[in-house]
């Protein structure tokens, strides 16, 4: 009788320390993480303080034999770098280590491929993966052509790494042209919600800050929802109901994390500019996180790198039911700031009320008295303005309303 398995491997994190020892010991903490979602075992983490990474080996020639000799100690499957490893750093850390070893960006390109389920996703990871190995080929074959498979081998795999350069990048070229006409889809997509006048709000957010399980509280929705990082890849728009009656479209985006790669930013750049077509910004951020300050500056910075400005941006404080004790936070760079919890539902109603305002400034005030002959018009008001007061009378319908400008010519 034999058994089969996927064997669980593992590993040693290995971090280089160039500003405060605690910025360094949180990115390693996110290293440990993104590990677990990997479905990787830590078996110890080796950090070593210097100016920058070693041009030739990231760590040191002392800290070089230190890993040694804790690789042989613990038969650690191999190392996980908190950077984006060079060619010849991949190069010759394998050579001295005799191991498997992975760099943060392949680590993140590797749980990007197991997470991605649409077509759209599935072809901007694919993307993101080849980019990352036409550089790196020579030295990704010898990790990543072992029987057994593992970490940093899903997506496209062993087989595009028998490939030579110029067949990946004619794959890049293909992959490239694909996405385009996804793009051009989602522009139609855009345009039509753009003529049927609803507003478009994007959960945008540090990765696992709680971005689905806000989306399933507001829309009542059943989005895949977990603790590990970047449990969602695909972008999910639903219809948020506010108590007022009116319609808000609610676009859920890819999470944001440190050292997200470059690579992953362009091949998603489609996906991540939700935000820069949205007409609202829900920054939600994990207000129970050690080092939330730190996350929220990571958001901001890449909306700037994605080009997202002008925006009128609500910070959602998420999982106050994990505090200890309540507090009210703020986030002075945003328009409005709210401290509520996904999970118990305590809160919603104030970011709900604060959505509602925000419709409410860009429309304009309306006294009708419209004809039973044009009582469907009151159903486009309900839908995408505020119905205040309606009286029916003999020669018709008395309404007051508030009503986008959008639609201001038809009511």
């Amino acid at each position: 009788m034999y058994e089969f398995g996927e064997k669980t491997e593992s590993y040693l994190l290995v971090g280089v320390q160039m500003g405060s020892q605690e910025e360094a010991l949180d990115s390693l903490a996110e290293l440990r993480e993104l590990a677990r979602t990997a479905g990787a075992k830590v078996l110890g983490t080796v950090l070593q303080a210097r100016e920058e990474p070693h041009p030739a080996t990231y760590v040191g020639k002392g800290k070089l034999e230190e890993l040694l000799d804790l690789l042989n100690e613990t038969e650690a499957d191999g190392i996980i770098c908190d950077d984006e490893l060079t060619p010849a750093q991949l190069n010759n850390l394998e050579r001295e280590l005799s191991c498997k070893v992975i760099d943060r960006t392949l680590l993140i390109l590797d749980i990007f491929a197991g997470r991605a389920v649409s077509s759209e996703g599935k072809l901007q990871v694919e993307l993101a993966q080849l980019k990352y190995r036409a550089a790196r080929l020579v030295g990704l074959r010898n990790s990543l052509s072992r029987l057994g498979g593992g970490i940093g081998t899903r997506g496209p795999g062993e087989k595009k790494l028998e490939m030579d350069r110029r067949l990946i990048h004619e794959r890049i070229g293909r992959l490239k042209r694909e996405l385009a006409e996804v793009e051009r889809h989602r522009d139609v997509i855009r345009a039509g919600r753009k003529k049927g006048s609803l507003k478009v709000a994007a959960l945008v957010g540090y990765s696992c800050a709680g971005k689905s399980s806000l989306e399933n509280a507001l829309t009542r929705s059943d989005i895949y929802e977990d603790d590990l990082l970047f449990s969602t890849l695909d972008t999910t728009t639903r219809v948020l109901d506010l108590p007022g009656k009116q319609e808000l479209l609610l676009t859920d985006t890819v999470g944001f994390i440190r050292k997200l790669p470059h690579h992953l930013i362009e091949a998603f750049k489609g996906t991540l500019e939700e935000a820069k077509y949205a007409d609202i910004l829900i920054h939600v951020v994990d207000a129970a996180a050690p080092g939330m300050d730190e996350r929220m500056q990571v958001v901001y910075d890449t909306l700037r790198e994605l080009e997202v400005k002008n925006k009128t941006v609500v910070t959602v404080f998420n999982k106050a039911d994990k505090l200890e004790a309540p507090r009210t936070f703020r986030d002075f760079r945003a328009d409005y700031s709210v401290t509520l919890s996904a999970k118990t539902g305590e809160g919603l109603s104030g970011l709900t009320d604060i959505l509602e305002d925000i419709l409410s400034r860009d429309q304009i005030y309306v006294e009708r008295l419209i004809p039973y002959g044009r009582a469907g018009v009151l159903q486009l008001i309900r839908s995408k303005g505020r119905l205040l007061e309606e009286e029916y009378l003999p020669e018709g319908i008395s309404i007051r309303a508030q009503v986008p400008r959008e639609i201001y010519h038809m009511v």
